[in-house]
């Protein structure tokens, strides 16, 4: 098989590489022709062209491997190879939630493969399991720890009891987060996924604007103390839940009792987990990013469409399922920014907040539909909450 990568930075080397070096018998069958890079400055090897025509248009090669990131001109690079009869295999999780329905449906259209293994949980088999699961199964939940660098943050703060800031450069120093830390700390990169996961799961296409999201930016070494105090860590953490024909979806801070798989989850380690009717509880640990963890699943993917592995479920959203903000309901921690008290007060109201003893302007509130609290307190700057 003839492959075009388009990007050759940290994961596209790594797919050359194992590609390349790999002493396996399906490496053998498979060769990077072309390499697409920024600038003729970074042309460094023969193989690699700043002319993306030379590889989506190219007549040679079999399947390209979009690994440059963001939507734009990822989407329509993706596209013009699909129309070009080309397979497409990419780790781009921002691009196949802007157009996973558009993704699956060319794909079909003309005949090719469309893969994203390595679009969610890096190395972690996490796609595929999900398929495999719902080819005798009906998936009724998923959930995870989606984002290592959130993991890494939150999981030094309490281990070193570091503030957010510092812990946040630290993160940035060692790789793990980007210049603009928004997408992992604000919680779009997990939204992505979640979007993704969901969606394959349930057989329905899920939009953006039904999975309500919260961050971490606003968390402080208090929330932390008191946390500890009840015997909790946090996580951010992403779930899904399907319910006869509706789901519904979230992603926020959710604290965890110590002993649990989720609580032991540290560093920049992800955890995925599915509930199905007939297999129960799987989960799946390890790294969600990286080069080679990465490049692996990108490689998994090349293999499936070299040996024309068809034992996995295509995706398929004709479910008709309905988005029901009441499906997903819990108990919450919240706490408001100084000079905010009364604003966060006031948009609890009708929650029936109590204060928290010894907690500077914090609060609790039982039972109440998860977006319901998400739409109550989106607009106030600096306000903190976690699930109990």
């Amino acid at each position: 098989m003839k492959i075009g990568l388009l990007g050759c930075g940290v994961i596209g080397y790594g797919v050359y590489d194992i590609i390349n070096n790999g002493d396996f018998a399906f490496c053998k069958d498979l060769e990077v022709v072309k390499a697409l890079v920024k600038t003729p400055e970074e042309i460094t090897m023969d193989f690699m062209t700043n002319d993306v025509d030379s590889i989506i248009a190219n007549d040679e090669i079999d399947t390209v491997v979009e690994v440059m990131g963001g939507i734009h001109p990822a989407y329509e690079f993706i596209t013009t190879a699909m129309k070009n009869g080309k397979n497409v295999v990419t780790a781009n999780k921002a691009v196949v939630a802007a157009h996973y329905e558009e993704f699956v449906t060319l794909a079909a259209e003309h005949g090719v493969s469309f893969k994203y293994e390595a679009s969610v949980g890096g190395g972690i088999p996490w796609i595929k399991a999900l398929r495999q699961a719902m080819r005798i199964d009906q998936i009724t939940s998923i959930g995870g720890i989606m984002n290592g660098t959130t993991n890494y943050i939150l999981s030094t703060m309490e281990a070193e009891h570091i503030d957010f800031d510092v812990c946040l450069h630290d993160a940035q120093q060692k790789g793990y987060a980007e210049a603009n830390p928004s997408a992992d700390i604000d919680g779009i990169d997990v939204r992505n996924k979640l979007l993704i996961s969901s969606s394959l799961a349930y057989s329905t296409y899920v939009p953006f604007e039904n999975i309500p999201t919260m961050g971490i930016r606003s968390i402080t070494l208090d929330d932390l103390d008191y946390f500890a105090s009840i015997g909790k860590s946090i996580r951010l953490y992403a779930d899904s839940l399907r319910s006869g024909n509706k789901y519904a979806c979230r992603i926020e801070p959710t604290l965890f009792d110590k002993n649990t798989a989720q609580a032991a989850t540290l560093s920049n380690f992800n955890i995925f987990s599915l509930n199905g009717a007939t297999i129960g509880e799987l989960k799946f640990i390890g790294q969600g990013a990286g080069r080679y963890p990465t490049a692996n699943a990108i490689v998994q993917d090349i293999i499936d469409i070299l040996t024309d592995d068809r034992s996995m479920l295509s995706e398929s959203f004709t479910s008709e399922l309905t988005y029901d903000e009441e499906l997903l309901v819990g108990s919450y921690y919240v706490r408001a920014p100084k000079g905010a008290e009364q604003s966060v007060l006031s948009a609890l109201e009708s929650f029936s907040p109590e204060a928290i003893e010894g907690a500077s302007g914090a609060f609790t509130v039982k039972e109440v539909a998860t977006a319901r609290l998400h739409s109550a307190l989106k607009d106030i700057s600096g306000v903190f909450f976690a699930r109990i």
